[in-house]
Parts: structure tokens; C-alpha cells; sequence
């Protein structure tokens, strides 16, 4: 079993399909010669993953319209999203990449990342069905999905300033509180938040976690790793 099948949990039947979601379009453009690439599989994968996240969502929230269906499903399937579950599975480490796209960062690039993880999806569908797409997707999904049952209204800028990052370089930020002030029943906590060793900004809140949100939210504001 390949290294990547060990840590999805599944075994492809057909290798070649799991060999098509990971070759890049630039693999084809250096070669200069038809070679297949996983744009294809990408497009198969991305209406897969619609339909399993919106039955999904649409069993567990019955009370939901469908604006506030379409908002939880857009955390799930977004681009940056898909990118941070291909980096949870170290998706990059496998895609075959042309030298050009390689030498500019390709491996770790968000659309790169996100379109295969859809292809590897539409791989999944394509090998075994979709029951087996289904179960992977919910198993890979559990974490986010479980969350949004928990806390469906609730805005995570926490989340939302990892999945930026991370798209950009698989390292996630770091919170630390700076300050305590205040009486015991009236604290206030100020957090940092810092990225490759750059304060990204600070928060204040009444408790560690409302600090750290803050200090996150207002970093997502400033976007200060982009100035650097």
C-alpha cells in the first residue's frame, strides 16, 4: 500500500486512477505530448464532494434554510478549506509536479492543494462507488463537520487565520497571553498571536479563548504577513 493510501485508509483498486488525481497540468504542458492530468478528476471530485456535504448537512441541521445551509456548507468545500484537509493528509508530498511548477512552490500552492484533493475524491468515486467516497469524505470531514454541529452560528477566526496560513506555508500560528489584568472576577487576558516568528497582532477578552480570538480576528484584519 502506498504511503498516501495508508493515510486516507484506503486502497485503490485501479492504481492508475489514484495516478491520474496526482499529476499535475504542468506535467503535461513540460512534456509537450498528451499526458492525462487530474483536471478532469478534479471536476468529477468537486461535484462528489457537493453532494456528499449538502446530504450531510441537510440530515443533521432539518431546521436550517437553505442560506444558512449554503454558508455552512461554503466552510466545508471552500478553497482554503479543501487545501487545509489535503495538508492534514500530506497530499502535496505526493503530487507529481513539472520542475517549473515545482521550483516556484506549487507543492504548497491553495489551488494546487485543493484540486487534488478533489481529484483524489473523484478517484475514490470512480474506484469503488459512492459509498466508499461518501465514507471517506465524512471520516476526513468529522472534525469540521462535528464542530459545526456544536457551534453552527459561531464564526471561527481561530480556524479561519490557520487556514490562511497554513495554506500558504504548512506551519500553523502561534497564541501566547501577555498580559493579565484586572480583579480575579473581572480578569482581562491580552493574547499575541505570531506566525514564522512574526507578530501578526494582540487581543484582549475576559477569558484566554476570548482573547485568542480577538488577537486572531484582528490579525485576519491587518493581514500583516502579507506586508512582511
Amino acid at each position: 500500500m502506498q504511503p498516501l493510501e495508508s493515510r486516507i485508509h484506503y486502497k485503490f483498486r485501479n492504481s492508475l486512477l489514484l495516478a491520474e488525481a496526482l499529476t499535475h497540468p504542468s506535467m503535461a504542458y513540460e512534456a509537450q505530448k498528451p499526458h492525462f492530468d487530474n483536471q478532469r478528476m478534479e471536476f468529477l471530485g468537486d461535484a462528489v464532494l457537493q453532494l456528499i456535504v449538502t446530504e450531510e448537512l441537510f440530515k443533521r441541521f432539518p431546521g436550517f434554510p437553505e442560506g444558512q445551509l449554503t454558508k455552512l456548507r461554503s466552510r466545508v468545500v471552500s478553497r482554503r478549506a479543501l487545501a487545509r484537509f489535503a495538508m492534514a493528509i500530506h497530499l502535496g508530498d505526493y503530487v507529481l509536479l513539472g520542475k517549473g511548477e515545482e521550483a516556484t512552490g506549487g507543492r504548497r500552492r491553495l489551488s494546487t492543494l485543493a484540486d487534488a484533493f478533489e481529484a483524489l475524491i473523484g478517484a475514490v468515486y470512480l474506484d469503488t462507488g459512492p459509498d466508499k467516497a461518501r465514507e471517506l469524505v465524512l471520516r476526513l470531514f468529522e472534525t469540521e463537520i462535528g464542530i459545526m454541529v456544536s457551534s453552527p452560528e459561531e464564526r471561527n477566526p481561530k480556524g479561519e487565520l490557520q487556514e490562511f496560513l497554513q495554506a500558504i506555508q504548512p506551519v500553523a500560528p502561534l497564541y501566547r497571553i501577555v498580559s493579565e489584568s484586572g480583579p480575579d472576577h473581572r480578569r482581562v487576558f491580552q493574547a499575541e498571536v505570531s506566525w514564522r516568528e512574526q507578530v501578526l497582532a494582540t487581543g484582549k477578552g475576559k477569558s484566554k479563548k476570548e482573547a485568542e480570538a480577538r488577537a486572531a480576528a484582528e490579525a485576519l484584519r491587518s493581514r500583516l504577513w502579507e506586508k512582511a
